[in-house]
C-alpha cells in the first residue's frame, strides 16, 4: 500500500475497528518496575545514515551505553501521520522503506526487531485523553529503525510506533506526551525522532559535505531552540509557530519537529536535559539531539 493510500485509509477507519486487542492492554504486571530511563529526541537526518559510521550515528551508539538496557522501544516518528493516534500492535513488525532515490542498499537493509502487543496496549490504556487505536499495517518507518539500529543493531528488543495525529495542535502532542510517563519506570524507552531545523527545499545538497555549513536563519532558529531546550522553556516550544521569521522558516511543517514535544513532554523537575549531535547540514537542516534525564 502506497503510504499516501495508507494515509486515507486510516483518516476514514474507525478507532473501534482497531480494539480487537484491547484485553491485552491490561499488562500492569507484564512491565515490571525498573529505574527511571532516560528520554531520547534523535535527529535522524538523511536515511543514509542508517549504513554510515559518521560522528552523529557513533552518538546513537554512545548513549546507548550510558543506561540501562530497556526491556521495550516506544517509537514517535515523524514519518507516521495519521488522523487519530495508533500505535502498531503486531508481534513482527515490517521494515518500511519509505523513501526512494537511494542506493539498492539501503532498501535492502532490514531491521528485524519484535513488535509488542502487549506495550501496545500498555499505551492504548494509559493514555485517557483520546483513542489510541491498534494498528497492524504500519510497521517500523525510517525515521525509526534508521536511528534505533545503531542503538541496538542486534534488533532484538521489540518495538512499538505511535502515530502522530497531523489534525492536532502542538498542545494535544505535548500533553498526550505527558500520559507515557508511567512507561519510563516499566523499563520502556521512549525515542522521539524528527529533526528541529527541517526544510528541505530550502536545502543547499551541494553543500551536504561542508561541515557546519548552515544559513543564518536556521543558525538563529537552532540557538533559541537549543536555549529553551536547556531552560526547560516548552510553553514557548509548544508556541514555535509565534518564535518569529526563523522559526517559520525551520519548521516550515510540524511533523519533524512535533517528535521534540512528546520527548519534552516527559521531563520531571528533577530532570536536567543534555544536547548532542548538534549540527547543521546542507543550510536547513539539524541533527540536534536531546537526552532527558540519568545525568
Amino acid at each position: 500500500m502506497e503510504r499516501k493510500d495508507f494515509l486515507k485509509a486510516m483518516a476514514i477507519m474507525p478507532i473501534g475497528a482497531a480494539t480487537s486487542l484491547h484485553t491485552l492492554g491490561r499488562v500492569a504486571n507484564a512491565l515490571t518496575p525498573t529505574e527511571r530511563l532516560p528520554v531520547l529526541f534523535l535527529g535522524h537526518g538523511n536515511p543514509m545514515n542508517a549504513l554510515a559510521n559518521n560522528n552523529f550515528t557513533k552518538e546513537f551508539v554512545k548513549v546507548s551505553t550510558e543506561f540501562a538496557r530497556p526491556k521495550a522501544i516506544l517509537c514517535i516518528s515523524a514519518h507516521w501521520e495519521t488522523q487519530g493516534t495508533f500505535v502498531t500492535a503486531m508481534a513482527k513488525p515490517e521494515t518500511i522503506h519509505d523513501f526512494g532515490g537511494f542506493p539498492q542498499e539501503l532498501f535492502d537493509l532490514q531491521y528485524p526487531a519484535p513488535g509488542s502487543p502487549e506495550l501496545a496496549g500498555n499505551v492504548q490504556e494509559l493514555v485517557k485523553s483520546a483513542p489510541v487505536g491498534l494498528n497492524h499495517e504500519w510497521g517500523l518507518d525510517h525515521g525509526c529503525w534508521s536511528v534505533v539500529k545503531h542503538l541496538y543493531p542486534k534488533a532484538d528488543i521489540p518495538v512499538v510506533q505511535m502515530s502522530i495525529d497531523y489534525s492536532k495542535p502542538a498542545s494535544y502532542h505535548y500533553a498526550l506526551g505527558k500520559e507515557l510517563a508511567a512507561l519510563r519506570r516499566k523499563g520502556v524507552l521512549i525515542i522521539g525522532s524528527g529533526n528541529t531545523v527541517h526544510n528541505l527545499r530550502l536545502a543547499a545538497w551541494d553543500k551536504m559535505m561542508t561541515p557546519g555549513y548552515a544559513y543564518d536563519w536556521a543558525t538563529t532558529a537552532n540557538e533559541k531552540m537549543k536555549q529553551m531546550i536547556l531552560n526547560g522553556n516548552h510553553q514557548a516550544l509548544i508556541a514555535f509557530d509565534k518564535q518569529g521569521a526563523e522559526f517559520k522558516l525551520a519548521v516550515p511543517t510540524p511533523e519533524h519537529y512535533l517528535p521534540l514535544l512528546y520527548t519534552l513532554s516527559l521531563q520531571e523537575k528533577d530532570e536536567q536535559s543534555s544536547i548532542f549531535n548538534d549540527s547543521l547540514v546542507a543550510g536547513s537542516l539539524n541533527m540536534l539531539s536531546v537526552k532527558i534525564g540519568n545525568a
